[in-house]
């Protein structure tokens, strides 16, 4: 089993890896028992985290839990616990889909408006030929609905379920739903079906590389403002906590 150190970000255990990490961290949940679940938190979700109790449990107890944002990155470097790269969850998921697709494993895609999950299925199919797709279903339901949602994605046969349901209510979901479900991991991928249905575009390499996603954002959708403000405070918090930490 791999034993990944975790460094400690507002009170978020974050796995300590790269993308290489990552996937070898996939592969064994693929390999063993149980739901093996995949949280991507970046600062927005870090900062609800510490104000949603809740929320916080689900990710602290999650089986792999990669640096999303290059936020996250930048407080390990303030803790002196340097995460050695941001792993984007996108990114995550299609390294993925190129892994299950040569394995000819089987997913569903669980979240999204209407037509979407089905979009992405399709696009996916021909990015990633030998992916099976056992199923999909947009992310607007009632409560009494998901009995059936589950039953639906556990007779599908899927092994891997990618859940695009906003965060935290995709990772709530999953926690929720861990005991009754058959597949073998489950990841939360936030907006990634709309980039795999062809419907958003992600930011340019150049700035993402450069980890300025966040800009890229801000200039092109400007009402994501309020949001975006989620960075700086975050950062605040980061400094507050490492000098209290450093009086003890």
């Amino acid at each position: 089993m791999i034993i990944m150190e975790k460094v400690n970000i507002l009170g978020v255990p974050v796995d300590n890896t790269d993308m290489k990490g990552a996937l070898a961290r996939v592969k064994e949940l693929l390999a063993g028992e149980g739901v093996g679940t995949v949280y991507t938190p970046n600062s927005e979700m870090v900062v609800n985290a510490v104000k949603d109790r809740e929320f916080m449990e689900i990710l602290k107890y999650g089986d792999l839990v990669v640096p999303d944002g290059i936020g996250i990155v930048l407080a390990s470097r303030i803790y002196g616990h340097p995460l050695p790269e941001r792993v984007a969850g996108f990114d995550l998921m299609t390294r993925m889909l190129e892994l299950l697709a040569g394995e000819r494993r089987g997913i569903f895609l669980f979240g999204g408006k209407p037509g979407i999950a089905e979009k992405a299925a399709a696009n996916i199919c021909k990015s990633y030929p030998g992916i099976r797709i056992m199923g999909t279903r947009n992310g607007y339901f009632k409560d009494e609905e998901v009995p059936a949602i589950v039953e639906g994605i556990n007779s599908s046969r899927a092994e891997v379920l990618f859940v695009a349901l906003g965060s935290p209510k995709q990772e709530k979901w999953i926690a929720d739903h861990r005991e009754g479900l058959k597949v073998k991991v489950a990841m939360g991928v936030g907006g990634s079906f709309d980039v795999l249905a062809g419907e958003a575009v992600r930011a340019p390499a150049f700035f993402r590389k450069a980890g300025l996603e966040w800009f890229y954002r801000l200039v092109t959708q400007p009402w994501r403002a309020v949001r975006m403000l989620a960075l700086p405070v975050f950062i605040i918090k980061v400094l507050q906590d490492r000098g209290r930490r450093g009086k003890h």
